[in-house]
Parts: structure tokens; sequence; C-alpha cells
């Protein structure tokens, strides 16, 4: 049996195929605050917010890309007052909110909501991992 390497450094990329890219683009740009990154073609985009890379294509209705079984993902918050105010902004402008504010077992605390494309995005103060800051040079 081979040696496993060193652990990976986080989950840094993802990568979504949607229907709607410009409404999706807007979520992510004016709700979550990412910057593009770069668009590659009219088809494909790279946000960040400095750590992470979140790519977004076009997937044309009808298109499958392949059998996904994504439940949700999140965007880690600092504190949990931090939280608290996600979920007033977001409310205020209208995103879909699936829940309140709730505390986890483990200390985490979060709440869900979803895109424009129906995906369900968590943000989350989780004290495992929240105040954390990487830079590209290790």
């Amino acid at each position: 049996m081979a040696n496993r390497p060193a652990p990976f450094n986080g989950l840094r990329h993802l990568a979504l195929a949607v229907p709607n890219l410009e409404e999706c683009e807007r979520f992510y740009t004016d709700i979550i605050g990412m910057d593009v990154l770069r668009r590659a073609s009219d088809n494909l985009l790279y946000l960040t917010l400095g750590n992470d890379n979140l790519s977004l294509s076009r997937n044309r209705k009808g298109e499958r890309t392949g059998v996904q079984y994504l439940d949700h993902f999140g965007f880690i918050v600092d504190t949990k007052e931090q939280l608290q105010e996600w979920y007033d902004y977001m409310k205020a402008e209208g995103v879909h909110l699936l829940d309140e504010p709730h505390d986890h077992g483990d200390g985490a605390r979060s709440f869900h909501c979803t895109d424009p494309a129906g995906n369900v995005v968590q943000p989350i103060y989780h004290p495992a991992i929240s105040g954390q800051r990487f830079s590209a040079s290790g």
C-alpha cells in the first residue's frame, strides 16, 4: 500500500454548471461579494474571495454534465455576529432563505439559502476553521 502524501490544504475550488449564468454571477458578486477573477468566455467565469475559486459555467437547458450529488457548500464567517449580519442582509436583499441561523452540536452556527440556480449555500461559523487566513505563498 502506498503512503498517503501530505494532507490537502482545504477545498478552495468549486465548479458549478448553471442554466442562468448572468443571474448567478450577480448573486455571487452583488450579494456574496465575490470578485471576478477571470472571464474565460461568455460561458465561463471564475470568481474569488481571495482564498478560493468558484467557477461558473453555462449549462444549456437539457445538457447534462453528469450525475452530481451536491447537497450544499458553505462560506465561512469569522464570528457568530457576522453570521447574523449575513442573515439579516440576505433577508433584506430578498435572497431565498431556507432556514434561520441555528446552532450545531459541535459549536458551529449556520443557515442555508439558495442561489438563482437552486444550489444550496450555507454561510457558517465554525470554531475549528473560522478566522483562519491563508495566503498564496503557503
